[in-house]
């Protein structure tokens, strides 16, 4: 696993776009991004300048552009955050987030169902 590397929410935005689909050029990434957000190339290259230094993506040169990919796993990525969110709001207790979701009436049947699921099939595997 990578090392754990916290991203903005801006820059969750790009790896999202990045995860989709790479190689990317800046140009693109504006492209894609210009109907949620108004950040300019600048903007763009400014934030994956620091994504890199953080080990999170990293480019290659192809002619006078840059063709930018993700380093950082969408699944690693998604593992630290849901450790950091746990860990920052419900004290790392997945039974009181799950309470807290439950008590707002947060949580549909579908929801709970697919719950369900999951806590049976992780109860099989502590099983083993």
């Amino acid at each position: 696993m990578t090392e754990n590397i916290n991203l903005s929410d801006g820059e969750w935005k790009l790896m999202k776009l990045l995860w989709e689909k790479a190689p990317r050029t800046i140009a693109q990434l504006v492209s894609s991004l210009k109907d949620d957000t108004a950040w300019t190339k600048g903007t763009i290259f400014m934030m994956l300048s620091r994504m890199e230094a953080k080990g999170a993506v990293r480019f290659k040169k192809e002619g006078r552009s840059k063709l930018y990919y993700p380093i950082l796993k969408k699944e690693d990525a998604t593992f630290y955050e849901t450790g950091s969110f746990l860990s920052k709001v419900f004290e790392g207790s997945i039974g009181l987030m799950v309470a807290s979701m439950a008590g707002q009436k947060a949580l549909s049947k579908e929801d709970i169902d697919e719950l369900y699921d999951i806590l049976g099939k992780a109860e099989k595997e502590t099983d083993k």
